[in-house]
């Protein structure tokens, strides 16, 4: 296990958009600098994503300084969003999780969000990630929270392991959906140098000098079989998966990781399993 480290980290700015794949982060306590910090929401105030609007995946979103994201999406003339000023939130729901979230203060940043996806949708801010959302109680140490990401601050995955689903897809009904790339599942960190779902069997981890605890495997969605640069949906890897990685009942791939420290992260650290 000498040789694991990290291949890749991956940002998204706004929660189902595309990621930016920077060389470096910031690791704060409720996950990556910048990353989920926006989401849509629709006319009910549930959080819409690939699952509901799979053409959210050609729809990209770049930093700004203090926070703010530029959006930019087929058809469409790119938009930068400010962080709105904090002057009041609107409630929202992620899956089962209610949550306070502040709304783009320009009108024409909802706009545009709705007119490309022909629907009604609005785009929030996390404006306070340290006491808007706590972990699952039951995967949580006190304290925890998360920002707009499925549930955990950090989503990790191994190149061992996709290489071993990718040979089980290769073999199996759906041979011509494959090979998968990493991005179908859209982790934070992608790990490099172990063998096939060694990550399994980890409760601890460092990645250069940040300490994260692995809270649970990661359980999969329909968001896994949305071709991430053409939004057009097949039967891998859930096939696959279901046949090879079902965990009570969920279909997993990856781990979620909370953080036990801050610090920055860097492609090329070393990854250290404590435990």
């Amino acid at each position: 296990m000498g040789n694991a480290q990290l291949l890749s980290i991956h940002v998204h700015p706004v929660k189902a958009f595309r990621g930016l794949a920077p060389g470096s982060a910031e690791v704060e306590p409720w996950g990556l600098a910048g990353d989920r910090r926006w989401a849509l929401i629709d006319d009910g105030g549930k959080v819409v994503t690939q699952r509901q609007q799979p053409r959210i995946a050609l729809a990209a979103a770049e930093l700004l300084p203090g926070g703010g994201v530029r959006l930019s999406a087929p058809g469409m003339a790119p938009l930068e969003v400010p962080v709105p000023r904090p002057v009041g939130t609107v409630p929202m729901e992620i899956f089962r999780d209610k949550v306070e979230a502040v709304p783009a203060e320009d009108p024409a940043v909802h706009a545009w969000c709705s007119a490309y996806l022909g629907a009604d949708v609005r785009l929030v801010h996390m404006d306070d990630p340290a006491r808007r959302r706590p972990v699952d109680p039951d995967y949580a140490l006190e304290g925890e929270t998360v920002s707009f990401a499925d549930g955990y601050p950090l989503l990790l995955t191994t190149t061992g392991s996709l290489d071993a689903l990718n040979s089980l897809i290769a073999q199996g009904d759906h041979a011509a959906e494959g090979p998968l790339p990493m991005n179908r599942f859209r982790p934070n960190v992608v790990v490099s140098g172990t063998d096939a779902w060694a990550e399994d069997d980890w409760s601890r981890v460092a990645i250069g000098d940040v300490v994260f605890r692995v809270a649970k495997t990661c359980g999969r969605c329909v968001v896994t079989t949305t071709d991430q640069s053409s939004a057009e949906r097949g039967r891998e890897p859930l096939h696959t998966l279901g046949r090879h990685r079902r965990l009570s009942g969920k279909l997993v791939f990856g781990q979620n990781l909370v953080p036990q420290s801050r610090g920055t992260i860097r492609v090329g650290d070393p990854v250290e399993i404590l435990g």
